[in-house]
């Protein structure tokens, strides 16, 4: 049986086969174009994700995913199914598939039965799932065990996880709707508001990755590329890191307020374990210059950090299908 581990994010999808790795690493995103009645795909993946805000009139860029729910089920599943081929899994051969798809902390049983409803339309023969949290961890080559609880804040793009657990499962944890998606609406709107330069989405996130910052001292610098808002000419401007340092910090401060909450109701012997093992950091805002000082000098805890964090729940994930163990203590079957 061919044993896949799939974490379908607001912006990236990433596949593991066991004894392959990651296969896949491509965006969530559909360019469906209308004539009338009619309606076809484009694009899908990255192709689609390059057409966001150059596509014509008729051309809508979709995300299948937002805030870790399915809100195109049928776009996904076509998805979904684009992306199996790419890996040479088609439907005759994803009957003997298993998938263990990353589901974000606590996920609600409507949202299992979407991603059940997704795997059936795309062929696959058995479906499991584990919770964002135990594969994030996993991903930092932790040795879980039910004795020494340990606490995860993965930071996406739509979704933060944040738990404290151990092998025996999750002590306490909570999934909330922030991330760097979040930060990439608020770029854009301070380049229109304070630069009066209008930019697409894209370069908002690259904004975000390129000078994006928590070290009040950065000075990085780049040239964005967009519409003078008065002028309506198309126009370029110099951006630093503490022009939007402020906005990067409230968000994550936004985030650390969750986390502060759940390690302050968990029993004593939890938080001595917390305190001496520190936080878990991975997502692809883990990324940001500075944010484990930030978090540190926020939370009290020490943190540690990933070498690839946007990579940690694939990575996890893939542990847990091609280990017997972890799958049995950590994959629960649809």
């Amino acid at each position: 049986m061919i044993k896949l581990a799939i974490d379908i994010g607001s912006f990236t999808t990433k596949i593991f086969m066991a004894g392959s790795g990651i296969v896949l690493t491509e965006a969530t995103c559909v360019a469906v174009e209308k004539a009338g009645t009619e309606v076809r795909y484009k694009a899908l993946g990255d192709r689609a994700r390059a057409l966001s805000g150059k596509a014509a009139r008729n051309t809508h860029i979709v995300n299948p995913v937002s805030e870790g729910d399915i809100v195109h089920p049928d776009l996904l599943a076509d998805l979904l199914s684009y992306f199996l081929e790419k890996i040479e899994i088609p439907r005759r051969k994803a009957r003997r598939c298993e998938a263990l798809f990353i589901l974000p902390c606590g996920a609600k049983e409507e949202l299992k039965k979407k991603y059940v409803d997704m795997a059936i339309k795309c062929g696959i023969g058995r479906t499991c799932f584990t919770q964002a949290p135990f594969a994030a961890v996993l991903g930092h080559n932790v040795n879980l065990s039910e004795t020494m609880p340990v606490l995860c804040l993965d930071i996406g793009y739509g979704i933060t996880n944040i738990a404290v657990l151990s092998l025996d499962g999750i002590i306490s944890g909570i999934s909330v709707n922030l991330g760097g998606g979040n930060i990439d609406v608020e770029v854009q709107d301070f380049m229109a508001e304070s630069l009066r330069l209008k930019v697409g989405a894209l370069t908002a996130e690259r904004i975000k990755n390129t000078v994006g910052s928590l070290m009040e001292d950065d000075n990085k610098m780049m040239i964005a590329e967009g519409r003078n808002i008065d002028g309506g000419t198309p126009a370029s401007i110099e951006v630093y890191s503490s022009d939007i340092i402020d906005i990067m910090a409230v968000y994550v401060d936004k985030i650390l307020e969750y986390a502060s909450l759940i390690i302050s109701k968990l029993p004593g012997d939890v938080s001595s374990a917390v305190m001496h093992g520190g936080v878990y950091l991975s997502g692809g805002l883990a990324k940001l210059d500075g944010i484990a000082d930030f978090i540190s000098a926020r939370l009290g805890l020490p943190v540690n950090q990933s070498d690839a964090p946007a990579l940690c729940q694939i990575i996890g994930g893939g542990m847990i299908v091609s280990n017997e163990y972890l799958h049995a203590a950590l994959a629960v079957d649809a």
